[in-house]
């Protein structure tokens, strides 16, 4: 026992009688006092009252011994908490929490005149003020505690749902996940891939987080191996959004997927993503980050399926819906190395006949000729058109164009 400790034996017995009548007085002033009290239900209030009883119960111990060795300080203090669900701690913030603990100690102090024997006063004041900070770092540690939990909880429900994006689970598997993070969904949603920075996934994710709030967006992320993949909400320009946020990423490319209306359809988005995020180092000056679809032919020679359907239907047969003079033009221009001179000596017409053949592939592909990396895509687009035949219509010609079209040298 401490060297206090016979000098409040009296008082000790004094407490120990008054112990109920202090937590039902606590309450009470906690009812009186603070207005989001009055609001909590029923069985939370209650739990409240079992740790203001607690609290006086480790106050009689603290008195016990004496104020307390480094050891039992905590121990004691402790348990003050122990007796409430971890439940609590995600119900009521720690500074409410606080303004409990406050106004526990302060109706105990109102009381130390009749609580405490004649002539120890003092000394009960004393130990109040000590227990009353080792009550305050027992609160800390119970909502870090918390923290850490829910941030552990948090990391994994997330890894969960990026985990069901990339399998392309169902939406009501989707969206139950995302509630449980409280995801509201704003349109539109895209997912961007980039390599993990290393390091604790919950710090990884906290970083995510830190820099989202900042430009305003909703996210969630994952880390997966070495890449971290975040799912976007709310971002009118998501590869500007995402640019905001590479920080978070790891070196090398960063990949965003195209926007979708809503989380439903954001699986299309991580597949192409992950898609341009493999195929990526194939274009070592690629823009960080850089959208799927600019990577439309590193992902075709990489084996996406999407990227060659896209290039194959989306500009290969555009193309030929647009005139057979198009891709005979595109053809010879490519053959001569981009020199608008030679194309149109190869085809007998007159380079301005070229240049707006040009000009329009340009404007059906939305992929210019004229710029390298446009003249790429439409190289790749011409080899996967060619190797995977559009079906023919009986009813068109042979180019699949159903009208006869006229030349250029008509027009």
């Amino acid at each position: 026992m401490g060297t206090d400790g016979p000098e409040l034996s009296a008082t000790l017995r004094r407490i120990e009688r008054s112990a109920g009548a202090l937590a039902t007085a606590s309450v009470s002033r906690m009812d009186e006092a603070l207005p989001w009290f009055r609001a909590l239900p029923a069985d939370q209030r209650a739990w409240v009252m079992l740790v203001a009883q607690a609290g006086v119960r480790s106050l009689v111990q603290w008195l016990r011994d004496g104020g307390g060795t480094a050891d039992s300080s905590q121990e004691v203090s402790d348990e003050v908490f122990a007796t409430a669900p971890q439940a609590l701690a995600r119900s009521i913030s720690l500074q409410q929490t606080v303004a409990l603990v406050k106004v526990t100690i302060d109706v105990v102090e109102e009381q130390v005149g009749h609580l405490a024997a004649p002539g120890e006063e003092q000394q009960l004041r004393e130990v109040m003020l000590r227990f009353s900070r080792e009550i305050a770092f027992a609160a800390a540690r119970v909502y870090a505690r918390a923290a850490e939990s829910r941030g552990a909880w948090d990391a994994r429900l997330q890894a969960l749902l990026v985990d069901a994006l990339l399998r392309g689970d169902s939406p009501d598997v989707l969206a139950s996940r995302a509630a449980a993070l409280g995801w509201t969904d704003a349109p539109p949603v895209a997912v961007a891939v980039g390599r993990s920075p290393g390091g604790e996934v919950t710090a990884v994710l906290h970083t995510v987080y830190r820099q989202a709030r900042r430009i305003g967006v909703e996210v969630i992320g994952g880390v997966h191996g070495d890449r971290l993949v975040i799912v976007l909400g709310g971002a009118a320009d998501p590869v500007a959004a995402t640019e905001k946020l590479s920080t978070a990423f790891g070196a090398g490319p960063v990949v965003v997927g195209p926007a979708v209306p809503s989380l439903d359809g954001a699986t299309e988005s991580a597949r192409a993503a992950l898609a341009g995020f493999r195929a990526a180092p194939a274009w070592p000056g690629a823009p960080r980050p850089v959208p799927a679809a600019d990577l439309l032919p590193e992902r075709a020679l990489a084996g996406d399926a999407e990227a060659r359907r896209r290039l194959r239907h989306d500009v290969y047969a555009t193309l030929v819906r647009a005139g057979g003079e198009l891709l005979e033009t595109l053809d010879a221009f490519l053959a001569a190395g981009g020199t608008l001179e030679s194309a149109a000596r190869a085809l007998f017409v007159h380079p301005n006949t070229v240049r707006y053949r040009l000009r329009r592939i340009g404007d059906v592909t939305g992929f210019s000729p004229l710029t390298p990396r446009d003249a790429f895509t439409l190289q790749i687009a011409l080899v996967v058109g060619r190797l995977d035949p559009l079906p023919v219509n009986p009813a068109t010609n042979p180019m699949g164009d159903k009208t006869p079209q006229k030349s250029d040298d008509q027009r």
